[in-house]
């Protein structure tokens, strides 16, 4: 029962180290983007009048209404045709068994260990010989293909745990393949689509470097992207940085905290399956 005890304990203490440890950057944030503009505040120093005027300021000097919609474009372009493709290629390689299945899904795999940052520059020559450069297509055609990878990994470990039993009933009901997939196995499916959507959300809204490199015009670009010439005019400018970081932040906190049940019902799913 003491051992019990005491493990109970250290395990609520290392859950609060680590909610502060990601607490405190955010409070952080937060309190230095209410000092006034043009100081240096330091730490956690609350101000004694605090200026919520600094966020209007960050919005209009950013031009975050064009960013709102400049990011908005660009996940529509990406997510559902990345969650499109990875759900069918998922249902390929998992359920159907096609022929060949194992040396594509260690291609997948292999995607996997290919880092942003290794190919940016011959992506960028690619780019520009399509003639796409500093257009919003530069930032959606290689988040696709970059996406595809884990998206495929992830949809496929949900199909591969689907009983063929569904399949064949479906089959004997005289569904044919396509008709099985839309509606039988993608139903069944979307706790692991919904997460993976909330996941490419994410990963595209707060895409920064392909943005940089691919898109000379700020106002093309994602909000994170776009952040990168904030900070070059307001760098010097901490609390209204501080502001506009914040508020390149707020859409993806508030997505995640709506959806954050279905999210992590989706991982335990997956780890019950497993």
């Amino acid at each position: 029962m003491i051992v019990g005890w005491r493990e109970a304990w250290i395990g609520r203490l290392l859950l609060v180290l680590l909610m502060a440890a990601t607490v405190v950057p955010f409070v952080s944030l937060f309190v230095t983007a209410l000092h006034p503009s043009g100081t240096y505040p330091a730490g956690l120093d609350w101000p004694r009048e605090p200026r919520w005027s600094n966020f209007t300021s960050a919005f209009e000097a950013a031009h975050m209404g064009e960013l709102l919609a400049s990011s908005a474009l660009i996940v529509v372009g990406v997510v559902p045709v990345s969650l499109l493709l990875a759900t069918m290629a998922g249902f390929a390689i998992g359920h159907l068994k096609m022929v060949g299945r194992r040396p594509v899904f260690l291609l997948f795999v292999l995607g996997l260990t290919l880092p942003f940052e290794g190919i940016v520059t011959p992506l960028y020559y690619q780019i520009r010989d399509m003639g796409l450069l500093n257009t919003r297509w530069a930032i959606i055609l290689p988040l696709i293909g970059l996406f595809m990878p884990f998206g495929v990994f992830w949809m496929r470990a949900h199909f591969v745990n689907m009983p063929d039993d569904i399949s064949e009933a479906a089959q004997i009901d005289g569904a044919n393949i396509w008709q099985q997939f839309w509606r039988v196995h993608v139903p069944l499916a979307m706790p692991a689509i919904s997460s993976l959507a909330i996941l490419l959300f994410l990963w595209t809204w707060n895409q920064f470097l392909l943005a940089i490199v691919l898109v000379d015009d700020p106002a093309k670009r994602t909000m994170a992207g776009a952040l990168g010439a904030f900070q070059g005019q307001w760098g010097t400018d901490i609390p209204l940085l501080c502001a506009g970081s914040l508020l390149v932040l707020a859409p993806t906190l508030i997505v995640f905290l709506i959806f954050q049940r279905r999210f992590v019902s989706a991982l335990l799913q997956g780890s019950l399956k497993g």
